[in-house]
């Protein structure tokens, strides 16, 4: 167990190594040329430029810009292009939007994915099962920002049964903050819904036909106790797994059109907003933060995998 922490802790630390390199070299140094140029502006004189260029650093050893950049994202020093403010205090204003959607959409996508599945597999073959299936495709065909658009036209805008658009903090009011986080949650959340539904299913099913399964049934144990304490729980554990990483992919910028259609203020859409302005830092910081995020949380849930299923724990 320690050697299989030790063997994931350093596969993380290179596979984050191999992101940075990769991530500076897409944002700073491919894209649009000399960012010193849009810095400058169209009718800077080559004086300013070189100023601008020394100023920022762009005048250095390509490996030295990669070296100074990492040093601000680890020390929080990043400055944009455009606004001339700190990345990473923007981050922090925007983080508890995000962190409100995020967290809300997962735990109604990991419920709903849940009773769904579960009711699928119980019933696989019927007609539900079937109605299921329909309804759990539709969801995973439906994109996010189809779905934000379509249910914020209707039930906020035609409707008014919820806010427009906006985010409230939930220390400001908590009633307000769910009311205008519903219709988000909803319409990140649903593509998930669907998809988790399908995968428990399978495993539920691939699980109801084990050994040990039918021997538990055989000793007499309630078809419910044999359903929650045996099936369900072995097929929750690679479910689990998808969960954490989708959770963190979905902080890192998977939801960034629905933060965008609903005016959420969140990090999500401070990163769009630096994309139609090609602010190369805070896309770059935002773009290696959510890939640490994302890593270190996929070294975690394999080492709470190996926890949590003996069959994994006599591999590793």
């Amino acid at each position: 167990m320690t050697r299989f922490i030790i063997q994931r802790t350093a596969q993380m630390v290179v596979v984050l190594f191999c992101i940075s390199i990769f991530t500076f070299l897409i944002f700073q140094v491919i894209p649009n040329g000399n960012p010193a140029l849009r810095l400058a502006g169209q009718a800077a004189t080559p004086q300013t430029i070189a100023a601008i260029e020394r100023q920022w650093g762009f005048d250095k050893p390509i490996y030295v810009q990669y070296l100074d950049t990492m040093q601000k994202i680890l020390t929080g020093s990043v400055i944009s292009y455009s606004q001339q403010i700190n990345v990473l205090d923007q981050i922090k204003r925007g983080l508890p939007a995000t962190i409100s959607l995020a967290g809300g959409a997962a735990v109604i996508w990991l419920l709903f994915g849940m009773a769904l599945g579960t009711l699928s597999a119980l019933r696989a073959g019927r007609f539900s099962d079937r109605v299921l299936a329909v309804l759990s495709l539709v969801g995973i065909s439906m994109p996010s920002f189809v779905v934000a658009t379509v249910a914020l036209y209707l039930l906020a805008y035609k409707v008014h049964v919820f806010p427009l658009s906006g985010y409230v903090s939930l220390a400001q009011d908590p009633w307000q903050w769910f009311l205008h986080l519903v219709l988000p949650w909803f319409s990140l959340s649903i593509i998930y819904v669907g998809f988790y539904s399908r995968v428990l299913r399978s495993n539920m099913l691939d699980t109801l036909a084990e050994d040990y399964v039918r021997t538990a049934t055989a000793k007499g144990l309630s078809r419910r106790r044999v359903i929650v304490g045996h099936v369900l729980r072995a097929s929750l554990i690679p479910l689990m797994s998808l969960w954490g990483l989708d959770f963190a992919g979905v902080i890192g910028g998977g939801a960034i059109l629905v933060e965008v259609v609903f005016n959420l203020n969140g990090v999500g859409q401070y990163a769009a907003e630096s994309i139609q302005t090609l602010d190369v830092p805070p896309i770059l910081v935002i773009v290696m933060y959510g890939a640490f995020l994302v890593v270190v949380l996929s070294a975690m849930i394999d080492v709470l995998y190996v926890v949590l299923d003996p069959r994994v724990r006599l591999t590793a």
